[in-house]
């Protein structure tokens, strides 16, 4: 901890030399903007939870969700009593990527789904499918094995029936998660049926 505190103390000495040399007014409140994200990290007591994020984007994982839910009840329920919902962020529910959306007013929120784990499967699969480490008959015995390990990696390409797996662990929110490399195959449907209506080719 002691290490990361040290590392923001110097990126904001450095952004703050660059604004102090820079002539550019929009320049100068961009570098501010960056200096206070960080003072905010620290001052609110985020520093851990940055460090995890951190670590996540350097082991290149999935998306950083917030909070996961068995169904989309459960899932609405958190919303409507959350005060003040953390807008375009991730949720899972049943393992499914939704992102919280606000309304234009800012008076309702809702659950939209997100295809980012599709396009997250996609660059990983940009040169082929990556190799396994780890082979299993079945989902119960990759399950078990995974739920075995203390301390998984964020993620870690498994092999289940045959079938290629991404085995996601979310540190933030200690919850493991398996999801198939065939979402892949279902986003470029949507994209074929979106291109053949006319409507671009996002997924």
């Amino acid at each position: 901890m002691t290490a990361l505190l040290d590392r923001i103390l110097e990126a904001q000495e450095f952004l703050g030399k660059n604004r102090e040399d820079t002539q550019s007014p929009k320049e100068k409140e961009l570098l501010l903007l960056a200096i206070d994200a960080l003072w905010f990290i620290w001052r609110d007591g985020r520093a851990n939870d940055f460090e995890v994020y951190r670590r996540d984007v350097e082991s290149k994982a999935p998306a950083r969700v917030i909070a996961t839910f068995k169904t989309r009840e459960e899932a609405e329920a958190w919303l409507e009593a959350n005060p003040n919902p953390p807008e375009l962020a991730y949720v899972l529910i049943d393992d499914e990527y939704h992102v919280i959306m606000s309304s234009r007013d800012g008076k309702r929120c809702s659950l939209v789904p997100h295809p980012d784990l599709e396009y997250h499967l996609e660059e990983m699969t940009r040169d082929g499918l990556p190799p396994a480490a780890a082979t299993f008959e079945t989902r119960e015995e990759a399950s078990a094995w995974f739920n075995r390990q203390t301390a998984p990696p964020a993620q870690t390409v498994i092999q289940i029936g045959g079938q290629h797996y991404l085995a996601a662990y979310y540190r933030n929110i200690h919850h493991r998660a398996l999801f198939p490399f065939s979402l892949v195959e279902k986003l470029h449907e949507r994209r074929k049926k979106r291109k053949q209506e006319g409507r671009g080719e996002e997924g």
